[in-house]
């Protein structure tokens, strides 16, 4: 039988989720089928039993969920734990198991596909929120020089500081948290770009001297021109949005599923060029 998956969201009819995990299952020959799910914002729980009930194997997660996914499990990867949210689950002999791999996949997008190295490099986080926290540990580990943590609440920023020094992998990485006024006289070789800002196209009260001399400007949106890309554009950065993550971490959840690992090179080509 065709082994099911799906994505679950609100909203979730804009996803490309099914697309790309579509695309995926042809290339590597796999049996499955993977859809869209609307959930009522009180009805998560209540989607997932019913899915695990009718066979399914094993769902992706989105906005407003992920925090409600990881309390949900049974048991949980060490990279969910590290962000205490969930964007994959799997339904095995375990019960649900909450995994999380939207760090894999900005990491994955920026050493691979863009073909930037993190380590010792001065790396900005803009935003502490969930997507922040998603991606922290991965980039941590990816040893750059120093990472420092912007948002217009320094008690969030601080919060994930403070976890993250729990853990014994900053030993070369200087951590920091600060607020957006903080930032003038700084300069970074990464700007990563985790707030939902974008949606708005508000701007972020970031000075034009945040970007150093072949800096990469990296948000997490994609699909628009936020005012965050244009800023940095101007001002001579390296500018890219999300896409590669999107596609990244889905390989990752594919894996995980899986246990092939698809070729995402033209896949990213594939979706670009809609």
């Amino acid at each position: 039988m065709t082994d099911q998956y799906a994505v679950i969201g609100n909203p979730i009819a804009h996803s490309k989720s099914p697309m790309i995990h579509e695309a995926f299952a042809r290339q590597t020959g796999q049996d499955m089928r993977y859809e869209r799910i609307l959930a009522s914002l009180d009805g998560f729980e209540a989607t997932i039993r019913e899915l695990i009930k009718q066979g399914y194997k094993g769902v992706n997660v989105t906005v407003p969920f992920k925090f409600e996914a990881f309390v949900l499990a049974d048991a949980r990867t060490a990279r969910a734990m590290d962000a205490g949210a969930a964007n994959t689950l799997i339904f095995n002999e375990q019960g649900i198991v909450a995994d999380n791999t939207d760090g894999a996949g900005i990491v994955r997008d920026i050493e691979k596909n863009l073909q930037l190295p993190l380590a010792g490099k001065r790396v900005l986080l803009l935003g502490a929120g969930g997507a922040a926290e998603g991606v922290l540990h991965p980039i941590l580990a990816c040893k750059p020089s120093l990472l420092t943590i912007v948002n217009r609440s320094m008690d969030k920023a601080l919060a994930m500081v403070k976890k993250a020094e729990a853990t014994k992998a900053l030993s070369v990485t200087t951590l920091s948290g600060c607020e957006f006024n903080d930032l003038p006289g700084q300069e970074f070789d990464v700007v990563i770009n985790a707030t939902s800002a974008g949606l708005t196209d508000t701007a972020l009260p970031i000075p034009n001297t945040i970007f150093a001399k072949g800096c990469l400007a990296y948000d997490m949106m994609y699909g628009r021109e936020t005012p965050f890309m244009q800023q940095a554009r101007t001002n001579g950065a390296i500018v890219a949005d999300g896409l590669g993550m999107l596609i990244e971490q889905a390989a990752e959840a594919f894996y995980v599923w899986r246990g092939v690992r698809p070729e995402t090179k033209p896949v990213i080509e594939m979706v670009s060029a809609l």
